[in-house]
């Protein structure tokens, strides 16, 4: 793997089993438990038993460790168990780990998972309550005494300058709001199922920080969501059609911080985003035009605008007007902002689903889909495919 060269991981592993918890505020139940019904409701997709698991891999935010998960949930010897850092960034490395692993051979069925009490227990937007004397806390403990102190305070130094380098106002953040919102009306595993909104609705909602209202910030969820990988080979023998890793990529910019790299030379873009963006087109040969559904994390709707010019769906400080065309699918089940907040893992699912032509805001012939996981901080992406 490089950042200077294609790599060979591409279409040696697929995604062939999805499982989900429901999504609420309050899941009534442990992490632990989350983590293993959407583990179990995976391996049922997939047609697989817990005894052909050898692999785990989740976030290092998981609280259910892979050898807990493993015995909670009927799995026997792993001979592979990953955990990738920073937060939301993490989602699309798990797949990649897995593939990885498979494409080794050092694990032939490898199960991704993420579960969490976000809403009822420890809730990410409260902001920073305390920190260990770590790297990390001392990066934070810049901005800290600023008063930036939640996630959605650093997103809106990054999404103030934008608006002023290409002088728009807040509402353009506002269209990709109205599409995930309009696609989650029309999904019944959403949060917002049944609740589309208006861009005058965007427009009254409170601010939060300024240039971001409520509506541009994702919603805080109880739930899991669990992917099992394993080999192409195997995939095609099983009874879901596979979503094959056409490419897989991690990316850390210059100079880069957990949500708060204010000292670059510009603040406009996401140079980490833009590194998994040059790895995927570059190891799989395929470009925008090629993708037929964009699955993009949406924390904050200002980085999705900076994701889709990172990718080079449009130009610098276009994005809103991209969105508002509704030239690319974008967030089908309604993304983070109107299904779940699953750190990204539920947008992985609804890739899959597109592929298998089973989504419920289905594109038609849909046989590429890309994925992003979290922004701002380092981060991952994955192309996935139909066989064939």
């Amino acid at each position: 793997m490089s950042i200077r060269r294609p790599d060979s991981l591409g279409g040696k592993a697929a995604i062939v089993g999805i499982g989900a918890t429901e999504f609420s505020k309050n899941s009534g139940r442990s992490e632990l438990r989350l983590a293993v019904e959407a583990v179990s409701a995976a391996l049922d997709d997939a047609g697989l038993t817990p005894a052909d698991v050898d692999g785990l891999v989740t976030f290092t935010m998981d609280t259910s460790p892979e050898i807990t998960v493993a015995q909670a949930a009927g799995i026997g010897e792993l001979s592979f168990f990953s955990r990738v850092h920073y937060g939301g960034g993490a989602a699309c490395a798990t797949v990649q780990q897995a593939a990885l692993a498979v494409a080794s051979g050092v694990a032939d069925v490898v199960v991704c998972y993420r579960a969490f009490n976000e809403r009822s227990g420890r809730r990410f937007g409260s902001g920073v309550q305390r920190r260990e004397p770590t790297a990390e806390g001392a990066a934070l403990g810049w901005n800290l005494p600023s008063g930036l102190l939640t996630p959605a305070s650093w997103v809106a130094m990054a999404a103030q300058r934008y608006l002023y380098a290409y002088g728009l106002d807040p509402e353009v953040f506002g269209h990709v709001a109205v599409a995930d919102r309009r696609h989650a009306a029309r999904n019944p595993a959403a949060y917002f199922f049944e609740k589309p909104i208006t861009l005058a609705d965007h427009a009254a909602s409170r601010w939060i920080v300024e240039p971001l209202r409520l509506l541009d910030c994702c919603q805080e969820t109880d739930g899991g969501q669990a992917l099992v990988v394993t080999s192409v080979e195997r995939a095609r023998d099983l009874p879901r059609p596979p979503a094959v890793v056409v490419a897989a990529a991690q990316g850390a910019g210059r100079s880069q911080e957990q949500m708060t790299s204010f000292y670059r030379d510009g603040l406009t873009g996401l140079p980490e985003t833009a590194v998994v963006a040059r790895q995927l087109w570059r190891s799989s040969g395929l470009g925008p035009a090629d993708i037929d559904v964009a699955i993009l994390y949406d924390h904050f709707t200002p980085f999705v605008l900076m994701q889709l010019e990172e990718f080079g769906f449009c130009g610098p400080g276009e994005g809103g007007a991209f969105v508002a065309a509704d030239a690319l699918p974008l967030n089908t089940h309604g993304g983070q902002l109107g299904e779940a907040y699953l750190h990204g893992m539920n947008g992985i699912a609804e890739a899959v689903r597109q592929l298998r032509s089973t989504s419920v805001n289905q594109v038609a012939g849909a046989a590429r889909s890309l994925v992003t996981a979290g922004t701002g901080v380092p981060t991952s992406g994955l192309i996935l495919g139909v066989d064939g």
